[in-house]
């Protein structure tokens, strides 16, 4: 599959995936953009709709994202499409990563309580602001909220980038 660009190793790692080597990001750089993708399409469907049952019923799959050392969407990866491409496993979340999906928990239910509370405008500002957020994502694999992550809290090691030589 060859090696990944120093941009796309950058985005990868700024979102927590830190230690990997050029060919095994290469091979899952797209397939991190799964459980996004989903979550994108879904809030969008929700936020149409205006629609507080679907949105609230995305809340667990994102809140499980940032609990879990994986997202329940990666399992059509790791579990399916893997098995068929020869990939390896996607590796476990960060904590870039895991405050991502904690921060679209959080807009998730100021969308579903928006809608739910008459409140359409709102809803329709957080509605497509996770949209728009995880589009970012989705094409071109920079994380905002692990961005936000790595300037709150520092980058994981490896994304910084090497010393100058002397």
């Amino acid at each position: 599959m060859g090696e990944i660009s120093t941009t796309g190793r950058a985005r990868i790692e700024a979102q927590g995936f830190v230690g990997l080597d050029g060919e095994t990001l290469a091979r899952i750089n797209f397939w991190l953009r799964v459980a996004p993708f989903i979550c994108m399409v879904w809030a969008a469907i929700g936020t149409i709709r205006e629609s507080p049952p679907m949105l609230w019923a995305l809340v667990p799959f994102a809140l499980l994202g940032a609990l879990l050392p994986g997202h329940p969407f990666d399992v059509f990866y790791n579990f399916g499409m893997r098995r068929w491409t020869g990939g390896p496993r996607l590796p476990h979340y960060g904590l870039p990563r895991r405050f991502a999906c904690l921060l679209a928990t959080l807009i998730l239910v100021g969308a579903a309580l928006s809608f739910q509370l008459g409140h359409r405008v709102l809803g329709h500002v957080f509605g497509w602001f996770l949209v728009a957020a995880a589009f970012v994502n989705v094409t071109t694999g920079f994380c905002i909220p692990s961005f936000i992550y790595g300037l709150m809290f520092g980058k994981p090691e490896s994304c910084s980038p090497p010393a100058p030589r002397p």
